[in-house]
């Protein structure tokens, strides 16, 4: 065992009590100890003359207790301890608030460096609760960055940092996973440089550094893994090889031109079907991109081939919507399109597989009764999954089972920046379609205070007298205590009575399968006139009949939820209308809010949502089986990850994939993040 390994306890001013608190924090060896990186830093490098400090910030000042003091008690229960300081250029007081004792740590005559917030008050400058070091050396032997860690109870600042400075004695063991070339190419200080000076930088610009190289080394190990993964597939399997067909025959027949984003996904399609290795591509378009067009294609080419494909969604209403499509767009190629879902009558069913087996139907469209024991294809070759992330990991691979070394089409109108997609989908080539079909009209999207409500519903009284249909959309299925926000059953009850003469009705996740998708079908058939929902309708059917949506207490949702549910309008050709009514109006929540009313591209949303909170939580990142970065997350951007893939491509080209040296780094890093290969290469 390496003393990184070793557990805490065995670090100086680490006892059995500090073991537990530590434990608690998640860290247990002296390698977690060393990557338990500050939150914050404190910028104690320099000193303030007291004639210079400004109110309102922190302050580093070297002082004299003059020995005066008082101790003022304003109301019950409150004390302020003041002490007098000075130096060559002031005076200052340092106010302690329920610490009388403070007084003891004070000796009159003696020098102390103080750190606090600064502020102007009656006239004298005052620092409140500073912290404070006795001058017993050079100054220069106390100036410098301290790190501010996350912390629990029982444990102090700087309790902390001297165990943190204690464990810098095994800094030598820690593994440069970089080499030297890579380090020299890409600018890069080494790892016990950076580990340094990631808990106690010399200077603000040595911070960045190491900030920065090991933000390169955690996006370098991900991305080396899900490389090396994906050319082991390549390398290991072979796919189908399907041949050049009349695609362009196909295209002559669709009732509209492709975009020129279309036209490049479909390229990229028709590029991997062409090629000896499987296809594993995610194409990612906004909603109403024309993902779907691009997937019949390849459908379209699969059966040109005499193969079959299967086309997997999450739920029986949008499978419907798919069959539809497809049936449509393939119709006049001969092409027989099937629909497989678990509302079909067993005689139904039974018609279908037995069709399925013997190849009379070209494409099935389905939920997941696609990957039921009994469904036998003939001669599976291409198999594509709509919003995938709705699906289970091994649900995916169980449909791709079906088949021999199939080719795969994942689609997806989630926007996800491009760096984080190309972090979570790591292992798939990824095309995105980021342009709309000609005609297509953008919401007009409006933030709302609560207490114009009523007008915003008189608006949608005057849509529905004109035919149109509406969605209302809130963030509680039941009124809570605890929440201070508008419910589903709240608002059905309330919008029916007030739009007497259409049908009101309600949508929610407590609701059985059959009953969401009835819901939905009225809605779609223009039978229900208001749908009252929570989020289910994320994901949902075109209903280009449905003009307005409202979203109550818009605040609750993440940007890139709003667009989605934005989404559900706006698929025909009249003007529509988004309402995001906010149960909090303050200032910070519209900036965060604004961008919606300004753009309608998905990907220029997620690119400003992903900058507010981070990659972390970022559309369900975690679900993915991607690691929580804990340096990367503040540096996806471009610049960082064009060096990474650089860095990446220039590592396997040099060491190869079955050499020692790349054999140690898969260990290491599946040790480190604990990858398991298996579920990283089905997601």
């Amino acid at each position: 065992m390496s003393n990184l390994e070793m557990p805490v306890r065995y670090i100086k001013g680490v006892g059995p009590g500090r073991e537990k608190i530590l434990n608690s924090m998640g860290i247990f060896t002296v390698f977690d100890l060393l990557n338990y990186f500050p939150r914050d830093y404190e910028d104690r490098s320099k000193v303030t003359p007291i004639i210079n400090i400004v109110s309102g910030h922190k302050v580093l000042a070297a002082v004299k207790y003059t020995g005066r003091y008082k101790v003022l008690r304003p109301r019950n229960g409150l004390s302020i301890t003041k002490l007098y300081v000075t130096d060559d250029t002031g005076y200052a007081t340092l106010a302690y608030f329920n610490q009388d004792y403070i007084i003891k740590n004070f000796i009159a005559g003696n020098y102390y460096l103080i750190y606090g917030d600064a502020e102007l008050s009656f006239g004298e400058i005052q620092i409140k609760n500073p912290d404070v070091e006795p001058i017993r050396k050079d100054i220069n032997h106390y100036l410098c960055i301290y790190p501010v860690y996350s912390l629990t109870k029982n444990i102090t600042q700087k309790v902390m940092r001297g165990i943190i400075k204690e464990a810098f004695l095994y800094l030598d063991e820690i593994y440069e996973m970089l080499p030297q070339e890579l380090l020299s190419k890409f600018k890069l200080i080494d790892v016990k440089t950076a580990y340094k000076n990631i808990h106690y930088p010399d200077s603000m610009e040595n911070l960045e550094r190491a900030k920065r190289r090991l933000a390169f080394q955690e996006l370098f190990e991900v991305m080396l893994y899900l490389n090396i993964l994906k050319l082991k597939r390549e390398t290991i399997k072979k796919g189908i090889l399907f041949s050049p067909c009349d695609e362009d025959e196909f295209v002559k027949l669709l009732p509209f031109k492709l975009t020129n984003a279309q036209i490049k996904a479909w390229s990229d399609i028709k590029q991997d079907m062409e090629s000896e290795r499987p296809m594993n591509r995610l194409l990612q378009g906004d909603v109403g991109s024309g993902k779907t067009v691009v997937a019949a294609m390849a459908v379209y080419k699969a059966v040109k081939n005499n193969y079959q494909a299967a086309f997997m969604v999450p739920t029986e209403i949008l499978a419907e919507q798919h069959y539809s499509t497809l049936t449509r767009l393939l119709a006049g190629q001969g092409i027989k399109v099937g629909l497989l879902i678990s509302s079909l009558s067993a005689k139904e069913k039974n018609n279908i597989l037995d069709k399925i087996a013997k190849g009379e139907i070209d494409v099935v469209v389905g939920t997941h009764a696609l990957i039921q024991d009994n469904v036998i294809y003939k001669n599976l070759g291409l198999v594509i999954t709509d919003e995938q992330h709705r699906f289970g990991v091994r649900q995916r691979s169980m449909l791709e089972q079906k088949g021999d070394n199939i080719d795969v089409l994942v689609m997806t109108a989630t926007p996800i920046p491009r760096s984080l997609a190309l972090i979570i989908y790591g292992d798939l080539d990824i095309s995105i379609i980021d342009e709309l079909p000609p005609g297509r009209k953008p919401v007009r999207t409006y933030l709302v205070d609560k207490g114009m409500r009523e007008q915003v519903f008189n608006f949608i009284e005057t849509h529905l007298k004109n035919g149109e249909q509406c969605y209302v959309v809130a963030p509680l299925i039941e009124e809570s205590d605890k929440l201070d926000a508008a419910s589903a059953e709240k608002i059905y009850k309330e919008l029916s009575g007030k739009f007497t003469g259409f049908n009101v009705g309600i949508l929610h996740g407590k609701m059985s399968k059959e009953e969401k998708d009835y819901m939905m079908r009225q809605f779609k058939e223009n039978k229900i006139h208001v749908l009252v929902s929570t989020t289910v309708i994320e994901v949902g059917v075109d209903v280009p009949n449905a003009t307005v949506i409202v979203i109550e207490n818009s605040e609750r949702f993440g940007l890139a939820q709003l667009h989605q549910l934005r989404g559900r309008i706006g698929r025909g050709d009249k003007e529509s209308y988004c309402f995001l009514i906010l149960g909090n109006n303050n200032s910070e929540v519209k900036d965060r809010l604004k961008i919606l009313t300004q753009t309608n591209d998905g990907f220029k949303i997620a690119e400003h949502d992903l900058k507010l909170r981070g990659p972390g939580d970022f559309l369900g990142f975690k679900q993915h089986g991607m690691p929580a970065f804990k340096v990367a997350s503040t540096y996806l951007d471009n610049d960082i990850l064009e060096d990474v893939f650089k860095a990446v491509r220039y590592f396997i080209e040099t060491y190869g994939l079955d050499t020692l040296t790349a054999t140690k780094m898969v260990r290491i890093i599946e040790d480190k993040w604990g990858f398991n290969e298996e579920d990283i290469a089905l997601n």
